[in-house]
């Protein structure tokens, strides 16, 4: 069986980003043990740096699985690249892919047989999207395909849910990403309650929403020494102690909360409590939303807590985890959130938010607070801020449950679903389905 693999790695995709650089690698290494199996890679010219980066330093690890007569490093490079659309027909393909609104209504779907022979044509009997597109069902390849929120449908009053007709874009995309995939990945048990809530009455059973939990993002490293902590601080001119917090500007992160309660703290205790933030603000939402938080910061007389970063490359993440007072990350949004199983990863303590799958992800390893409680968010700001003992049961209970689902586990995981879907097809097959 040959794997396509569809990659939109942008960078400025956050979570989702590093989900898809996440099942790459675990793809890479199930091929190594899967006899006959192959995988085809469909990415975009964005994509490319990311992908050499990845079968550089894998290489050895897919040369078995390596058509090439050569052999090599190179037949892996020709292997891996034979989706890649840097010119040519695929890029224009892939290009096109890309749907602008207005968008039909949700079960009016748009068959596009053309794309669908394009994969075909590339070897790929099974489609992995590691988020959701169009191009997955519109295509009538099967597929697998990741869902990572249903916040349309749970949340709808926010903005980027709803807005400029992003609440029928995001119906279309998911209903019909469930309704027609072999399997659906979600990243909990949560996560698969709202897939079966709302769209169970259009054909999704349990049996097709497989539960693979996300990863920290794998460019972090432990064992941050001092040294490189504080040049990091030094170079984007940091206090010694801060909280911290990556994550673009959308009204549903929630930085605005943050703000209202440093301002609180300041006023109450006597306490300056400084904050990084970092993250794009790149769409007019985003926009806004980054000018109300610095008007809230200014009128609070708290601006010179407020430390923006922008977009940071990954080779400073580490650091900035491993030298923060806490990860606070007050979002509206889950049911899971990578920055946590990342701050768990890097020693960092967790405060996050008193809400349904996050309660499930966080267990007794993070302080909870309504996000929209400022008080309660301010008490569990104090309580890490000035309490060291809090702060090392924080990080000895983020280390242990972090351990309960480790790299090995994700990759035994996907390996068991794609034998799932082996099997399921070949069903359909042998009964002319």
């Amino acid at each position: 069986m040959q794997i396509g693999f569809y990659a939109q790695l942008d960078r400025g995709g956050g979570g989702v980003f590093q989900y898809t650089l996440s099942m790459l690698r675990a793809l890479m290494e199930w091929q190594r043990g899967a006899s006959g199996d192959e995988m085809v890679l469909f990415a975009d010219q964005k994509a490319l740096h990311e992908v050499e980066s990845l079968y550089a330093s894998g290489a050895e690890r897919l040369s078995i699985h390596a058509p090439h007569p050569s052999g090599g490093k190179q037949g892996i490079r020709e292997r891996l690249l034979k989706g890649i659309g840097d010119d040519g027909p695929l890029r224009e393909f892939l290009r096109k892919c890309k749907r602008s609104l207005p968008v039909p209504h949700p079960d009016d779907i748009q068959w596009n047989d053309e794309h669908g022979q394009w994969f075909r044509e590339h070897g790929a009997d099974l489609m992995l999207y590691p988020s959701t597109e169009t191009i997955s069902f519109e295509a009538r390849v099967p597929y697998i395909t990741a869902i990572h929120d249903l916040q349309h449908r749970l949340q709808p009053e926010f903005a980027e849910t709803s807005a400029n007709g992003e609440w029928e874009r995001r119906e279309y995309l998911f209903r019909n990403c469930a309704r027609h995939a072999v399997f659906v990945l979600v990243d909990s048990e949560a996560g698969k309650e709202d897939v079966l809530t709302f769209y169970e009455p259009y054909g999704v059973t349990p049996g097709r929403v497989k539960v693979l939990p996300t990863l920290p993002a794998d460019y972090l490293h432990g064992g941050v020494s001092s040294d490189e902590i504080k040049r990091t601080r030094q170079k984007y001119d940091l206090p010694e102690r801060y909280l911290f917090y990556p994550a673009q500007f959308w009204p549903h992160k929630n930085q605005a909360r943050i703000v209202q309660a440093l301002e609180r703290l300041k006023l109450s205790t006597g306490l300056e409590i400084p904050v990084v933030f970092c993250g794009s603000a790149s769409s007019n939402i985003r926009q806004d939303y980054f000018s109300l938080v610095a008007h809230m910061a200014e009128f609070g007389q708290v601006s010179h807590l407020i430390h923006y970063c922008g977009y940071l490359p990954d080779e400073d993440m580490s650091a900035l985890y491993a030298g923060a007072v806490a990860l606070v990350m007050p979002t509206f949004f889950g049911p899971a959130n990578i920055p946590v199983w990342e701050a768990w990863a890097m020693g960092c303590p967790v405060i996050t938010s008193d809400i349904r799958g996050i309660r499930e992800q966080a267990g007794d390893a993070a302080l909870l607070a309504d996000p929209k409680d400022t008080c309660a968010l301010a008490e569990a700001i104090r309580k890490v801020w000035t309490d060291d003992q809090v702060r090392q049961d924080l990080i000895a209970r983020g280390s242990k449950r972090l351990a309960r689902f480790t790299v090995e586990d994700h990759r035994q995981r996907l390996a068991e679903i794609l034998e799932d879907a082996r099997e399921r097809l070949t069903s359909r097959s042998n009964h002319g389905l």
